[in-house]
């Protein structure tokens, strides 16, 4: 019959599956901040990123929309004449 410490020592014993994890900080918090404006003291607010003349339009979104409220009108919510 085996002692508990016998039993640790030979479960201890196998080799430990190690798995290889690279993240790249710089270029995830950069995506992170991709569609966000900083205002201050480590605050974001959400800006629109529709393409106009080759460069994001940057007016702060609705609420819980991806698009202010110009593309808002054009995108989501067409008028049909």
């Amino acid at each position: 019959m085996q002692t508990r410490s016998q039993t640790r020592s030979q479960t201890s014993d196998k080799p430990l599956r190690e798995t290889e994890v690279y993240i790249n900080f710089d270029e995830a918090s950069a995506a992170w901040k991709a569609n966000k404006k900083s205002i201050g003291n480590g605050s974001y607010k959400y800006i629109c990123c529709v393409d106009t003349n080759g460069k994001k339009c940057g007016i702060k979104c609705l609420m819980g929309e991806m698009y202010c409220r110009i593309h808002y009108k054009k995108f989501v919510n067409p008028v049909h004449k």
